[in-house]
């Protein structure tokens, strides 16, 4: 802290005390950070709606972002200043969908909309008013991104969207949507796909949600009847919706996210929600409690030291990586079951609760969900491929589909002969 900048020091004294001022601080120890339910009342996105535009008047939504669209124009030096002070203040939480839309979405959005397009949405991203989704895995495409098959048709001066859309996390309180939709099926599947952008309220748009294993209903499944938008409502160029998506992936992996729950140095703080479980079951003088959350601890703080070197190495490509991005994903998606099969151990009995006691109702839904960060957004075999292919150069696996039109590929699909 000594060696501090002081102008970052001065932020960060600045950051304190506007946060004592006008947010409440949490609980101690918090909610487990493994897995949150996405299940929201409409009064509970509100309210949260509510709290991201404080922030935001405030100057601390978007530290980041460019200035021209309501940002501060800080580096990200100042954003984890900020996290780190804030890490002891309830900050707004609008679900999996509210962290897509600060994260992938909006990142894709700078690196690859028009300013107008910018100037139109993200200062509502960052004050709340706009919340997005991804219309983006398909029933029949979720490993192969690349294979969906929603399409968009050009119409005169307009294009009109049929298809369907799964696991999308808070669609059905989201404003807005991606849409990635195949515009041209007789080039390879990477070359034939353009992202849109679609009111979730548009004529022809149907949401249901998906109930899953802890009985929430945070994902949702999406028909697309007849959806009409126009050229101004294409993200980046007519057939270039991999090259989006390929940004999109870098910041959906975790490659550009600070972690947060970070000390004032930077670092993780002792494993806060187990802390917090010690103490409700009565055993932080257990010698193998103490050694479980020193585990847990050690898991965090690698992590942590992961994702600054991600972040280190991304930031110093001009075309980052997805698969760069993928060692965070899969490090996640290894370590996450191992962090809700230690909070279970802490618990013992006491923890094999249903959502109700506030002290250890999260770790029975971590441990069903503990597994759900090693398939969602791509599993961890999926990481490993594009680890070993894209960063280690490893051959790449056999295909049969990478350089033939899309439409021959579905129908040697359907007749099972891969050799047309």
């Amino acid at each position: 802290m000594d060696s501090e900048d002081p102008d970052l020091r001065e932020y960060r004294s600045n950051a304190r005390a506007w946060l004592t001022g006008n947010l409440a601080r949490r609980a101690t120890g918090g909610r487990s950070p493994i897995v949150r339910s996405e299940t929201r009342s409409a009064e509970d996105i509100a309210r949260n709606r509510a709290l991201q535009r404080v922030l935001f008047e405030g100057g601390y939504a978007g530290i980041t972002f460019p200035k021209e669209y309501g940002g501060q124009g800080l580096t990200p030096a100042y954003e984890r200043a900020f996290r780190a002070e804030a890490a002891e203040f309830v900050l707004p939480d609008l679900g999996g969908a509210g962290a897509m839309t600060m994260t992938a979405i909006a990142q894709s959005m700078l690196a690859h909309a028009s300013p107008a397009f910018l100037r139109r949405h993200i200062p509502k991203m960052l004050s709340g008013e706009e919340v997005w989704c991804q219309f983006y895995s398909e029933p029949e495409a979720g490993s192969d991104l690349a294979g969906i098959r929603t399409t968009a048709k050009r119409d005169g001066d307009r294009w009109v969207i049929n298809g369907s859309k799964i696991w999308t996390t808070g669609a059905y309180y989201s404003d807005w949507a991606m849409c990635l939709a195949r515009t041209d099926w007789n080039v390879p599947k990477h070359q034939g796909l353009t992202w849109f952008v679609i009111p979730t309220d548009a004529a022809g748009v149907t949401i249901q949600k998906i109930t899953q294993i802890d009985g929430n209903a945070g994902f949702c499944q999406e028909f697309l009847d007849d959806v009409i938008v126009t050229d101004d409502d294409m993200l980046g160029e007519l057939g270039q919706g991999w090259t989006v998506a390929q940004t999109m992936l870098v910041y959906e992996r975790g490659g550009g996210t600070p972690m947060a729950g970070l000390t004032a140095s930077g670092r993780p703080e002792l494993a806060p929600d187990l802390v917090a479980l010690a103490r409700a079951v009565d055993r932080t003088g257990d010698p193998l409690v103490r050694q479980l959350i020193a585990r847990a601890h050690t898991i965090d703080v690698a992590l942590s030291c992961l994702g600054e070197r991600i972040r280190a190495r991304l930031a110093g490509s001009d075309t980052p990586n997805p698969a760069v991005a993928g060692y965070a994903k899969l490090a996640s998606g290894t370590f996450a079951p191992v962090r809700a099969r230690i909070a279970a151990e802490i618990g013992g009995a006491a923890a094999v609760l249903w959502p109700g006691d506030e002290d250890t109702s999260d770790v029975a839904m971590n441990y069903l969900n503990g597994r759900m960060v090693a398939i969602a957004s791509g599993t961890n075999e999926m990481q490993r491929n594009g680890i070993g292919e894209r960063v280690l150069g490893l051959p790449r696996e056999p295909s049969f589909d990478q350089a033939k039109p899309f439409a021959e590929v579905v129908r040697a699909a359907h007749t099972w002969n891969h050799r047309v």
